[in-house]
């Protein structure tokens, strides 16, 4: 489950603003290597469902409305989830179309994920960031996708404004 897990982030983080620009991970040969590298076929087919999905997910995690609901179940539309029992326990087989598999395991990882760690999968608090994190902190407080980044430079805003206070 780790690995939909980092399937989910991957694909919530896959529309960065780099240099104040909003850029797109899932676009041209990239995007098709990303999704091969996560099982999927790297079509065009399966970049537009992943792009669904992202948009469908961000919202779902933003608490941005309703839509997201529709649009969820229509990405998981036909997905079919068969038990089979082996000597290592029970494992899941998905049945889907292949250019659906990787959006529909990213819309079940966050289905786990938030009931896993409810309040936990949050956008990271730098508005100016569109990045996601999972908070594993014990305490759970995490705030920023990366304290090396978003962490400091927020930090060090609030810091130059209480000494110019």
């Amino acid at each position: 489950m780790q690995d939909d897990e980092e399937l989910l982030l991957a694909l919530l983080n896959s529309a960065p603003i780099i240099e104040g620009r909003p850029t797109d991970a899932l676009d041209g040969p990239p995007g098709r290597e990303l999704a091969r590298r996560w099982g999927g076929t790297g079509t065009e087919d399966e970049s537009a469902q992943l792009r669904r999905a992202r948009v469908a997910l961000q919202a779902a995690v933003r608490h941005d409305g309703t839509a997201y609901v529709d649009e969820l179940a229509s990405i998981m539309q036909g997905a079919v989830r068969t038990p089979r029992v082996t000597l290592d326990g029970v494992r899941w087989e998905l049945a889907v179309a292949d250019d659906d598999r990787l959006a529909i395991r990213a819309v079940l990882a966050w289905a786990t994920t938030i009931a896993r760690h409810p309040g936990r999968l949050r956008p990271c608090a730098n508005d100016e960031c569109a990045l996601y994190l999972l908070d594993r902190s014990r305490p759970g407080t995490a705030k920023w996708c990366s304290m090396s980044t978003c962490g400091n430079r927020l930090k060090a805003r609030a810091h130059a404004q209480r000494r110019r206070a």
